[in-house]
């Protein structure tokens, strides 16, 4: 995003209207003390939800069976060497958020953002904005790859070093696997172009085994190839059978497709199929986010600064079928779907805040779109509030009775989560009658020297280790 786009999205979400969507006949509750999830929701000991901090550098792992933050991954290189200039926190004083990553030699990461689980759930790939690259994290043990022994360790410092990651250009905003689990495409935001990484070999060259570039870290072809698209490409996601991918821009209103023309091996060779107009439902051109339905027949897209959703075919011409309107300042950020016994909806995450949330709280809504009206004519039929300021990411469990959310903003002074960044539970047995669980504070990562307090959630995902997820 650019200064000037986000400075006038600051301004008109800081001037919109209380709210111009219409409000569900029964807004969720708060219990008392919420903490852990309804009984027969759905959850299995391999479940977890990874949250992307971009201020923090960080990735918080919460456990749904208890609601509390497990562990914190570390994507920082604070605190490797026990000297000042390497340290987070010197001669007491903590560094600002921003400014924490233009520390002398700091190699950390810089605006974590984008997340996204493999089909097996068993790896994640999380986009450096600002450095411009890609890390993978072993979802099961809940660790960076490629980290290494810290030759400096000692009782101030932390045992590994961060791994470089892997360099794929600038602004790289959206991480994606392909459906084989062989490919992950990258949107590089800041340029015009897809980076398409053989997974196998960025293993291998994370771990340092791979023979064809060499172990030490020797360049490596881990990059299949770069894909060019449209102008500011900001995010891909394949159809059900994998043999299409839809790419959007935040730059231009367009979609790209591109038929993936996989080989045996299950790596691609793409072919444009075709560059969609979509002027009429996003004018400004400026479409973060957008994913298919789990039924494999329709893809969703957010627009952002048209205060709308829109809703296509993923087949024949791909035609418009849906677009939504969601009132003024919204800001949609992402979309989720969650189709069981009692409804099928489809939640947008807004970044708009609203005054009279729970308990008088400044929250942002999430809008309910009924999925099961006809086509052509689906609308917001409700909202709920997110228990946070400025929602973003939204998944659900494979059951499709839980939602979790990440928040940009931190809570307000007063609050019981005062200054902290939190995230939202619901139980979504009922999809049109949301039921509040728990707000989540995601607390701080414990640096050897001082705590750095986890911040800004972008991406949030939902994983089952070792069970086939949304990307399969």
């Amino acid at each position: 995003m650019t200064s000037q786009r986000r400075d006038v999205l600051k301004l008109t979400l800081a001037v919109a209207a209380a709210s111009a969507l219409p409000r569900a006949q029964a807004q969720p509750t708060p219990a008392a003390t919420p903490t852990v999830a309804t009984a027969g929701t759905g959850i299995d000991p391999r479940d977890r939800v990874f949250i992307t901090n971009e201020d923090s550098n960080t990735v918080v792992v919460i456990n749904p069976a208890t609601n509390t933050v497990e562990s914190t991954i570390n994507l920082t290189s604070f605190d490797e060497d026990p000297r000042p200039p390497f340290r987070y926190v010197t001669a007491g004083v903590a560094p600002t958020h921003a400014a924490m990553i233009h520390k002398p030699l700091y190699h950390g990461c810089i605006d974590a953002h984008g997340a996204v689980p493999s089909p097996d759930g068993r790896l994640l790939a999380t986009s450096g904005r600002g450095s411009s690259n890609i890390y993978l994290i072993d979802a099961e043990q809940r660790r960076v790859i490629g980290n290494a022994p810290n030759p400096a360790a000692g009782p101030t410092t932390n045992a590994e070093r961060l791994s470089s990651g892997l360099l794929v250009g600038r602004e790289p905003h959206e991480p994606t696997f392909t459906r084989s689990g062989k490919e992950l495409w990258v949107t590089v935001r800041g340029e015009d172009r897809i980076a398409i990484l053989d997974v196998d070999r960025a293993l291998r060259q994370l771990k340092g085994t791979d023979s064809a570039g060499g172990a030490g870290g020797e360049a490596s072809p881990t990059i299949r190839q770069f894909l060019p698209t449209l102008n500011g490409p900001a995010q891909v996601w394949f159809n059900r059978e994998g043999t299409l991918a839809f790419v959007a821009s935040q730059k231009v209103s367009q979609i790209d497709v591109f038929r993936v023309n996989a080989n045996a091996d299950g790596h691609s060779r793409p072919q444009r199929v075709t560059t969609l107009d979509i002027s009429a439902q996003d004018k400004p051109g400026f479409t973060p986010f957008l994913k298919t339905t789990p039924d494999g027949a329709e893809l969703w897209l957010s627009h952002k600064l048209a205060d709308a959703v829109s809703c296509r075919s993923t087949q024949g011409g791909f035609e418009v079928i849906d677009t939504v309107p969601l009132g003024a300042g919204a800001r949609p950020n992402h979309v989720e779907f969650v189709s069981n016994a009692r409804g099928s909806v489809v939640y947008a995450s807004l970044a708009r805040i609203d005054d009279g949330g729970p308990g008088g709280v400044a929250a942002s809504p999430i809008a309910i779109i009924d999925r099961s009206a006809p086509s052509g004519q689906r609308k917001v039929v409700g909202t709920f509030f997110s228990h946070g300021r400025e929602a973003h990411g939204l998944w659900t469990n494979p059951e499709n009775t839980l939602l979790y959310v990440a928040h940009e903003q931190d809570e307000l002074p007063g609050t019981p989560n005062a200054g902290q960044t939190v995230c939202s539970a619901f139980d979504v047995s009922d999809p049109l009658k949301p039921s509040f669980i728990a707000q989540i504070p995601l607390g701080a990562l414990a640096l050897p020297s001082g705590a750095l307090r986890n911040k800004k959630s972008i991406n949030l995902v939902y994983v089952r280790v070792g069970a086939k997820g949304q990307t399969a």
